[in-house]
Order: C-alpha cells, then sequence, then structure tokens
C-alpha cells in the first residue's frame, strides 16, 4: 500500500529540487529524497549538494543508477535522430521514460504514493477524475511543453508545487533558509549531458563521424559538398562552409543519401505537418473530429492557433492559421488551449500543396 503522505523529490542538487524537498516537509509530508546518475556525467559537485540538503533537511536519502537505462532511452534516440537528419529532443524522452518511468517506479518501491519535482507546471485535479496540466505562475519558467507524454496513470501520483510560484526569485529565497549558499548556484544547462552544448563533438565522440556528402537544390543540383548531415538542422544559414552567392538555407535532409537540400527562405514557410507518437493529456480529446487549439513547434516557439486533425491512432495532421518558419521533423510540437497543455507528439514532416 502506498502512503499519500509520503513523497520522493527528485532532486538533482540543485535550487529548484531543493525548494520542493523544502516545501513539502514544511506541509508536513514525509519527505525523502532521490539522486540519479546517468550516462556520461559524473558530477560530483551535484551530489555532495544533494547530500548536504537532505542532511540540513534531515530527510532520508538514496542515489540511484540510471545509466543503462538513461543510455537506452535517451543517448541512443539523441544518436539515432541526427543519423536519421532529424532534430530529436532528448529532455522530452527523459522525463517519459527516466523521470516518469523509472524514477516513479523507485518511489512506489520506497512506499511513496507522489514523485515530486523541480519543474514549473501545474497539475490539476478537475473534481470529475481526471487531472490536467496547466501553465505555471511564472510565464518565463513554464516547462508544460515537456510534459505532454503524461498520462493520467501517472499524473495522479506527480506533484510540482513550483507551478504556483511566481519567480525564481521566491524560489532562491526558499533555499536561502538552508544557509547551504545554494540559492547562488546557476540554472543548469539545457541537455544535461552535453555541458559544453557542443553536440557534433558529442555524437563524434560516440564514434558517430558523419559523412560528407552534396548540396543540392529543390531540382536535385548539385550545388557543392557539405562536412556531414550532422552538422545542419533545418533553417540553418550559417556555418554552411559553402558561399552561393546569396543567403540560402537548408531546408531538408535526406539521410540515406546523405544530401542537404538548400533553398530560400520562403521554401522554410509551411502551415501544415504529420505528427506521429502523440498523446492527449484527456482521452475525450480522441473522440472530436477536429480540435482547435494553439500550438508550439519547439520549446522556445510562440503558440500559434491551428487546427488538429487526428488521422488514425497513430498520427494527427495539424493545419496552422499562418504559415510558419523551420518546422523541424524530429522536434516536439504541444498544444494548448488557454492556459491547458492538452497534449502534443512528435514532428513527422511538413506537408506542401
Amino acid at each position: 500500500m502506498l502512503d499519500k503522505n509520503k513523497v520522493v523529490v527528485a532532486m538533482s542538487g540543485g535550487v529548484d529540487s531543493s525548494a520542493v524537498a523544502c516545501m513539502l516537509k514544511e506541509k508536513g509530508m514525509e519527505v525523502i529524497g532521490l539522486h540519479m546518475k546517468v550516462w556520461g556525467t559524473v558530477d560530483e559537485e551535484s551530489e555532495r549538494d544533494f547530500i548536504s540538503i537532505c542532511e540540513k533537511l534531515e530527510i532520508p536519502y538514496h542515489i540511484i543508477d540510471l545509466s543503462q537505462k538513461f543510455k537506452k532511452h535517451v543517448i541512443d534516440y539523441f544518436i539515432l535522430e541526427y543519423q536519421k537528419g532529424r532534430t530529436p529532443n532528448p529532455c522530452v524522452a527523459c522525463n517519459k521514460y527516466i523521470k516518469f518511468g523509472a524514477m516513479l517506479e523507485e518511489a512506489y518501491k520506497l512506499g511513496a504514493f507522489y514523485l515530486a519535482t523541480g519543474h514549473y507546471a501545474k497539475i490539476v485535479y478537475d473534481g470529475k477524475g481526471e487531472y490536467t496540466i496547466e501553465k505555471a505562475n511564472s510565464e518565463s519558467k513554464d516547462q508544460t511543453y515537456m510534459f505532454y507524454n503524461l498520462t493520467q496513470d501517472i499524473l495522479q501520483h506527480v506533484l510540482m508545487p513550483l507551478g504556483e510560484m511566481n519567480s525564481k526569485e521566491d524560489v532562491r529565497e526558499i533555499v536561502s533558509l538552508l544557509d547551504l549558499e545554494l540559492h547562488k548556484k546557476k540554472d543548469s544547462q539545457e541537455i544535461c549531458f552535453i555541458p559544453d552544448d557542443d553536440y557534433v563533438n558529442f555524437l563524434n565522440q560516440q564514434g558517430i563521424i558523419s559523412k560528407p556528402g552534396d548540396f543540392i537544390d529543390k531540382d536535385e543540383k548539385i550545388l557543392g559538398r557539405h562536412e556531414g548531415i550532422i552538422k545542419y538542422t533545418i533553417g540553418q544559414r550559417k556555418g554552411l562552409g559553402v558561399t552561393f552567392g546569396k543567403p540560402m538555407y537548408v531546408i531538408d535532409i535526406k539521410s540515406k543519401k546523405k544530401q542537404v537540400i538548400l533553398g530560400d527562405n520562403s521554401d522554410l514557410m509551411s502551415d501544415t505537418l504529420i505528427v506521429k507518437k502523440y498523446n492527449f493529456i484527456s482521452n475525450s480529446f480522441l473522440k472530436l473530429n477536429e480540435i482547435s487549439a494553439k500550438a508550439k513547434i519547439r520549446y522556445s516557439a510562440h503558440e500559434e492557433s491551428c487546427i488538429i486533425q487526428i488521422l488514425n491512432e497513430h498520427e494527427l495532421q495539424v493545419v496552422f492559421e499562418n504559415p510558419l518558419r523551420a518546422i523541424t521533423p524530429g522536434q516536439s510540437i504541444v498544444f494548448y488551449i488557454d492556459s491547458k497543455m492538452i497534449g502534443g507528439g512528435i514532428i513527422e514532416k511538413t506537408v506542401h500543396n
């Protein structure tokens, strides 16, 4: 039997997750700290900070090694997507398989009903038997984009207290009371296993050496040679290594032929795309022929009005009110209705009329 007063907090040793542990203990819950080791990262400082925080809070703690699962579900996926000429989103994969997969399973083993994280989002019970995911109070910190894969079975066991916080400064103030200089720590970088942000070097270190191929135009005319498809992404203009007398952009990548297709900026505009591996937070949306919503085609994008059409159990078609630039296969598209994040999926391809 899982204890509803017991919560495992996924703790990195950073500001946000430490604040969550403080908040939940203050509420009278039985808090357990859980820190994970993942493949390819040795962060002794974070581990020391995690232990210091738990000792300061006088809560039990555990460190688990999720290296193999992380490699399988995050690293291998990341590598394979770049080999296909796509642009992956490793944080979405990590949330699905590691944080709300393996870590939630560990919470159950410890007898806890809840897993809490330091993410900025709100999980709200609607009073009718379902949970919804809503945007954080702090719009600039909102992370709902990352959680479209979560299901009702998982959401009932997840707490995200920072969704109610109005600013990061308020969160830092909470941990400043621990007197560990923790509130001065910088925010973590986006991809935890690539600390220098050089993903090409990371891929090379994993033995992925992309072979040179041809730059071609839409008519398959050869324009020059490129250095390997892993070095290019949709919408890229700078760093092509070749000059053409006018601005040229990467508009498509054909991995099997090792071809990078170049075109004008106008060639990057599209209003229709196909989505695979989709999920809706509420199954009620699956009963609708069309869904009017707004969508983000990448984490930092603005929301744009669209119509979602469910083609079958594997695919959606999304038609935007206005054409968008550089829709990128492999990235996640996430849907919103007002403040609610209702679901999302993986961008498979654009459709040009």
